[in-house]
């Protein structure tokens, strides 16, 4: 069985010490009416209990049982229905929902521990609730109100469920070439038919009903993905008064058999003149969708967080137990034949890498979080633009940064473990194989990595860096530890950024040959900035409590010391420009 405990001492350091979360709820008035820092303490605590005790016990047998298809009906393992019954109950799938609609209106920054604790807890039962989450999003964001007013209180309460279908089996990346087309009839509908693979959630026994969210081209759309237009799919249609109709002409045709997350449903669907819906304009479904891939990205990211912290967690405990030679410099535990192996260096090398990576990662997605809620609550407009502008730099960093540091502890963790690590009983090979697609979907770490050089720092001269930058070097200036190595980080990220704006116009390659190493170097800077903010502020209460800030200031020096150097191999990397890339013919690999 999974053991999880949600780091909450950890939580609320960020929250509350490191972003003064309440002092900026308080100033939103939509938010200081519905939080304040003891309603979210409560709100954590009971999170950490449905999280630990409810859906991280399903994680093994998930994962040993999968779910099943037959006939078009999927199966999820034994206790999910069960379990998310008592989730629903809670209220949890609507908890960052619009209250309009029955959702309970709390801030991102509370949703993105939130969220950390379920994918710690389980990756494949977190994205049902995930994929309903990020669908409310885009309906309430685009969707008329007849729409909104039929379909989100159901959703918000966990008896509807939803889905994201946008990949074809030709069309990933390249959205525009979707052959998926939405006919319209003469009541306003569509009339929907094609296919889309990697559905999550297509099909499932969990709700009484799921809403698909799909993109397709009506007959007089313009070419390419701006003929893309998005339509509500219901699994049954719903009539006048709310009750469940006829069944919809949409169908699981299979389902993947897949490396990790087995329990999460990952559909084949078909669509075979299925009654849709417009959600928001014509030709303009890409917008309303990416609100909805915006949410997930950075929900997938967390996911590698969440990952991260369930695998340090384990091997923590694993390396104070298990008895291996001697340490280096004598016996530690002199009534025993051998020391714990905490007391290897490497053991704590790998230890240290894990937690320095995880915790400035959740600080980093409180940070995105933060900016997430005043753009979206501030009175001022020019307040929720600057906040916008950072969410658009910032969200593919999280979403790979989160996720490839996800990989690499969950890897690490198993390390500790040695050769038990590869055992199925202890959980570790579990945790690399859920994570590893965390890289893969909703847009590839090399996607989001171009997206970052290529869309959100050279497009626009890279004011948007510009302005990170200036708050990162505004910090600095008065931090009370790690001031020259977080300057000489953010020197080294802006120094490289300027570089390539000069090159990148006389070498096409350049972007796409260094795109992920410059996301990592960004990624290594971002880090730096939160741990320079973590360790100012447990210097500060270190009387308070000297053991839990002391921890701090120690994993904060670890960082500066031993992880944010890779900078060092990433900047010469960058600079050693797209030529060796291409010593190769294509027909030579």
């Amino acid at each position: 069985m999974t053991t999880y405990s949600a780091p909450l001492r950890d939580m609320r350091f960020v929250l509350h010490d490191v972003f003064n979360a309440s002092g900026l709820w308080a100033r939103l008035p939509a938010l200081a009416e519905r939080i304040d820092a003891d309603t979210a303490d409560a709100i954590l605590e009971e999170a950490s209990k449905v999280t630990g005790q409810l859906i991280a016990p399903l994680s093994r047998n998930g994962d040993e049982q999968g779910v099943c298809f037959d006939a078009g009906q999927v199966t999820t393992p034994e206790g999910f229905r069960e379990a998310w019954n008592t989730y629903r109950e809670g209220g949890w799938v609507g908890l960052g929902g619009n209250p309009e609609y029955g959702g309970m209106g709390m801030p991102k920054m509370l949703g993105v521990l939130f969220e950390e604790m379920l994918y710690a807890a389980d990756c494949s039962f977190s994205l049902y609730s995930a994929l309903s989450a990020g669908s409310c999003l885009a309906i309430d964001a685009h969707a008329s109100e007849a729409l909104k007013a039929t379909y989100l209180p159901p959703l918000y309460e966990g008896r509807w469920a939803g889905t994201m279908c946008l990949t074809e089996p030709h069309a990933g990346t390249d959205l525009g070439l979707i052959r998926t087309r939405a006919e319209p009839q003469a009541d306003g509908s569509v009339r929907i038919s094609g296919s889309k693979i990697f559905i999550t959630g297509g099909e499932q026994d969990l709700t009484e009903n799921i809403v698909h969210l799909v993109l397709a081209k009506m007959p007089d759309a313009p070419a390419g993905a701006k003929g893309i237009s998005l339509f509500l799919v219901p699994k049954f249609l719903v009539e006048a008064d709310g009750r469940l109709g006829a069944r919809n002409a949409v169908h699981c045709g299979s389902i993947e058999h897949k490396m990790g997350i087995k329990a999460s449903a990952t559909c084949v669907m078909n669509f075979d003149g299925a009654i849709g819906y417009l959600v928001g304009e014509p030709n303009k479904g890409l917008t309303a969708m990416f609100t909805m891939m915006n949410y997930e990205r950075l929900s997938i990211g967390i996911q590698g967080i969440g990952c991260a912290e369930a695998s340090y967690q384990s091997a923590a405990r694993y390396a104070n137990e298990r008895l291996q030679s001697r340490a280096a410099t004598g016996p530690q535990a002199h009534d025993k034949a051998a020391d714990p192996i905490i007391h290897h260096g490497d053991v704590r090398r790998m230890l240290l890498t894990m937690r320095t990576l995880t915790e400035a990662g959740r600080a980093f997605a409180v940070y995105v979080g933060q900016q997430l809620d005043v753009a979206r609550y501030a009175e001022d407009a020019g307040e929720r633009e600057h906040a916008q502008r950072l969410v658009a730099l910032l969200t593919p960093v999280a979403k790979a940064f989160f996720t490839d540091n996800g990989l690499e502890s969950c890897v690490l963790g198993q390390q500790v473990y040695g050769g038990h690590g590869y055992i199925r009983e202890w959980g570790q090979e579990q945790r690399v194989r859920d994570v590893r697609i965390a890289q893969i979907y909703e847009g590839t770490n090399g996607i989001q990595a171009l997206d970052l050089l290529g869309r959100k720092v050279l497009a626009d001269g890279g004011q948007a860096l510009a302005s990170f930058a200036s708050e990162v070097r505004a910090f600095s200036v008065d931090a009370p530890l790690h001031r020259e190595a977080l300057q000489a980080s953010l020197a080294r990220l802006e120094a490289t950024s300027s570089w390539l704006r000069a090159q990148a116009g006389e070498d096409a390659n350049l972007v796409s040959a260094v795109a992920v190493e410059y996301l990592q170097l960004f990624g290594l800077t971002a880090y730096a900035y939160m741990w320079a903010r973590m360790a100012a502020v447990a210097l500060a209460k270190r009387d308070e409590d000297d053991a839990f800030h002391g921890a701090k200031l120690a994993c904060a020096a670890f960082y500066f010391q031993r992880v944010l150097p890779r900078g060092l191999g990433l900047e010469a990397s960058i600079r050693a420009g797209s030529g060796s890339l291409y010593g190769l013919e294509a027909t030579q690999f």
